[in-house]
Order: structure tokens, then sequence, then C-alpha cells
């Protein structure tokens, strides 16, 4: 199987193991997916640090107000009676004034957060470093587990309005926000490698060769952005021992220039005529006027 190494920009994202024979009208596809469903899980992890601390979304129209102008207004969330967390709630007010305030107990918490993690390892960047392989399998793995906790915490369930709950029916609006300028959809994604666009009419090998022990940097963009960066010659690693090393020879010649300072030769223990001045009584002879 050959190794993909699946970067946006220069930055690494996850390894992907496929066959030279895959269709590219196929892979740019999958990869996308991944790339997203990866996403989806951040936005997801993200979201619920907040349920933990702050409990669920106020609707739309209280978002944002002080409690005197929601008395004011005569407004009132009919969500926060129906979605009570399980074993009841604490409240931490919400500064952002985007959710209730009616956070779960401490051990509800403890499995929102234990969840997080779980999740957010299955996902992480550092599987790239630790030469673990990311597959759809382990995305919608990732999102069952943030899923059941939700399910544990909340048995009611969330309102429809909140971020959570419309990630989980894959009902998001991400229009208008940074979040949704990240997402790639798989009928735009294009991908790269060696700075040659990857045909969607031919096969990966037709590429990379046969060989199916390679492993092959591939960079997904979106079509018509035109060729992203270059890979560098050397790793940003390789370049601070690069450094490293130079910055030790410059101080190791610095320590041999001083070795070999020969301005002891100028002191006084060093001069070879102070003895036979000393024996002539000529030693400390100063001239001009005292």
């Amino acid at each position: 199987m050959v190794q993909l190494h699946v970067k946006r920009g220069d930055e690494s994202q996850f390894l992907l193991h496929v066959s030279g024979s895959t269709r590219l009208a196929d892979l740019a596809p999958l990869v996308a997916r991944i790339y997203n469903g990866r996403l989806k899980v951040q936005r997801l992890c993200s979201e619920m640090e907040e349920l933990a601390e702050h409990g669920v979304y106020l609707p739309y129209n209280m978002q944002g107000l002080t409690d005197e102008q929601i008395e004011e207004l005569k407004l009132k969330d009919e969500w926060a009676e129906k979605c009570v967390p399980s074993g009841g709630s604490v409240f931490k007010k919400d500064e952002i004034g985007r959710r209730n305030g009616h956070a779960p107990n401490e051990k509800m918490q403890q499995v929102i957060k234990k969840t997080i993690e779980e999740a957010k390892a299955l996902i992480s960047r550092k599987q790239v470093q630790a030469n673990v392989c990311v597959n759809m399998e382990m995305v919608k793995d990732a999102l069952d587990q943030l899923r059941g906790a939700v399910m544990i915490v909340y048995p009611m369930g969330l309102p429809p309005h909140d971020p959570i709950r419309m990630e989980l029916e894959d009902k998001e609006d991400l229009s208008g926000t940074h979040a949704g300028l990240e997402v790639i959809e798989e009928s735009e994604a294009q991908l790269w490698w060696a700075g040659k666009e990857l045909n969607e009419t031919k096969l990966l090998s037709d590429y990379i060769g046969k060989n199916e022990k390679t492993t092959i940097i591939v960079k997904i963009q979106k079509k018509g952005q035109g060729a992203p960066g270059r890979e560098p010659l050397i790793s940003h690693e390789e370049q601070k021992q690069m450094m490293l090393y130079y910055y030790r020879k410059q101080e190791e010649l610095k320590k041999l220039e001083e070795d070999d300072d020969d301005s002891f030769l100028n002191a006084e223990w060093a001069d070879n005529h102070a003895l036979k001045r000393q024996f002539h009584g000529v030693k400390d002879i100063k001239w001009g006027p005292r």
C-alpha cells in the first residue's frame, strides 16, 4: 500500500494508506471526506468544551443579552427545562452570553472532557509523527464517541438550535464563518504531488510508478487555487539541527582563537630581560619629571 502524507499548505494533516491502482477521481473525494471529518470532530470538541462549562445553547434571540434585558423583553428559554443534564446542573454564567449557564455536575463534566480527549487523540496530527494512518472509520468512531457522551449527559437531547446537535445531525450552517472557509467540498477537492496537479482521469500509479511501499506528500486544496507551495528541501527540524551544528562550530572556533591569543607576551612575567634589569638595578626606571 502507498502511504500518503496529506498536507494543507505546509501543515501536516494525516497519513492514509491506498493502493497504487486507486483512481484519482475516487482518491481526491476520499481525502476530502477524511479532511472534512477531522474538522467536524474539532468543531464538535470545541463546542462540547463550552457545553461542559456553561450548559446548552440559548435561543438566538436571547444570546448576548443581559438578565435585565431578557426580563424587560419578557423572553424565555423554552428548552431550559427540557434539556436538563443527568444528575442535575450547577450554575456557571457564560460571560459571552451564548449558553444558559446550567452546566452539568462535576461527574458529567468529566464524562464529556474525557471523551473529547479520546476523540481528539484519534484524529490528531500527532498520529503523523507516530506513523499511524487515519481512515474514515476512525473519524466515524470519534464522532460516535462524542455523540454517545452527549446522550449520556443529556438523555433528553439538546435544543435543535444547539451547534452540537446540528453538527451531529449534519445540519450545521458554516456560511460566513472561518470554519466554513476551511472546509473543502468533495467535488472541489484537488490533489497535488511534487508540484504536479494529479489528473482525475489517471491512476495514482501513473504518477508514482508501481512501488507499493513508497511514501509521498500530497497537498489538498480547492480547484482553481493554483499550485500550492513546494516542499522545502530540508524540513524545519533538519534546519534547526543545522543551525545548532553551525552555532556550536562557531563557538568552538571562538574558543580556539582565544587559546591562540599571544597578548600574554606583553605581560611582565613574560619579559625575557626582566631578571637582567633587576640585577643591574635599572628596574622600574621612569623617564620624565616626577
